[in-house]
Parts: structure tokens; C-alpha cells; sequence
């Protein structure tokens, strides 16, 4: 009975750990290129920003990367904007066979991995589960951060899911904006 208890209790301990608040402000997280140069989360101000860590043979990661740019190319003139951060060892290697063979409608780049995990306020002691994904509203708030394991990402069901997160948020700011207008008159 007690052995039940303290498993109860670490297992809650351990849910309480792995979450990240949300939401909260987004810090500033800069994408190293390949080409040498950086892509910051802050440089998309007013936009929807879906920030991706990946590890690029990962099977789960790279199916999520065929719907990002499905979606990148429909949501884009809505002020939508996805950016990838490949986090596996030695990925500023990798990532251009990935970008080769996935053709990303987005920017990929790559960091390492301990960035990712001070970022997502992950617990370096537990597992991270791939991708992760955190979606950022147009002030700069995460409003969502999902690990690989989540049900969210069931390929049958992930574009699906994309869409019921992302367009509630990209209408906020059409909508906002459009009253801005009418009021500006």
C-alpha cells in the first residue's frame, strides 16, 4: 500500500515537473543557420509563430515537417510563420540533407540540445519527447507547447489538430486589426 502511494505521489511529482507554464512570454530564441547567420522568434512581431525542435531521423519529426509546410504555405498571408531548430548531435551536418529531402516551406536551422531544453523549460533529467512544438501568439505569449508523445500529433489526426490550434489565433489578430481600422476612420 505504501510502495502504491509513493508511486502515486513521484508520478504526480514527475506530470507537475514536465510542464511548462503556459501561458507565458515567449524569451527571444535564435535559430543558428547554415548559412551563418540567425533567425530569432522575436523578428515575426504581430505574426503566429510555431517554433519546431526536431531530430532530423526522426520519422514523427519529419512527418510533422510535411504538415508545417502544408500549412506554412496556406496560413503564410495570414501572418503565420513556422521555424525549425533540428537538436540532435551534430545537426548543422544534418540539416541539409533534411532541408534536400523534406523541402520545408520554412527556415531550418539547428541548435543544441541543452538551448532547446532551457527554452521549453524542460527538466534536463527526463526524457524529451519528439518534436516539440510551441506556438506563439502575435504579442509574443505562448499559448501552447506540445511534446511528441502528446495525442495531439496521431498522424491521422495532426493536421486536424494544427488547424483547431492555429486558426482561432490567426483570426485574433485579423479581427483586432480590422476594428483598429474601423476605429482609425
Amino acid at each position: 500500500m505504501l510502495l502504491r502511494k509513493t508511486c502515486a505521489i513521484l508520478l504526480c511529482l514527475a506530470s507537475f515537473v514536465l510542464c511548462a507554464t503556459v501561458p507565458r512570454p515567449s524569451p527571444d530564441f535564435a535559430v543558428q543557420l547554415n548559412n551563418g547567420t540567425q533567425i530569432h522568434v522575436n523578428q515575426f512581431p504581430g505574426k503566429v509563430v510555431v517554433l519546431v525542435f526536431f531530430l532530423t531521423y526522426c520519422q514523427h519529426c519529419q512527418y510533422n515537417a510535411k504538415i508545417l509546410t502544408k500549412l506554412q504555405r496556406e496560413f503564410e498571408p495570414q501572418g503565420f510563420q513556422v521555424i525549425g531548430s533540428a537538436i540532435d548531435p551534430m545537426s548543422s551536418m544534418k540539416v541539409p540533407d533534411f532541408i534536400r529531402q523534406f523541402q520545408p516551406a520554412y527556415p531550418v536551422g539547428f541548435n543544441e540540445h541543452n538551448a532547446a531544453l532551457d527554452y521549453l523549460q524542460h527538466p534536463v533529467m527526463f526524457r524529451m519527447m519528439m518534436p516539440q512544438v510551441v506556438v506563439i501568439d502575435r504579442k509574443g505569449i505562448i499559448r501552447a507547447q506540445l511534446a511528441g508523445d502528446d495525442k495531439f500529433f496521431a498522424e491521422a489526426e495532426q493536421e486536424k489538430n494544427f488547424r483547431g490550434l492555429l486558426e482561432p489565433l490567426l483570426k485574433e489578430g485579423v479581427a483586432q486589426t480590422a476594428r483598429r481600422k474601423r476605429a482609425a476612420k
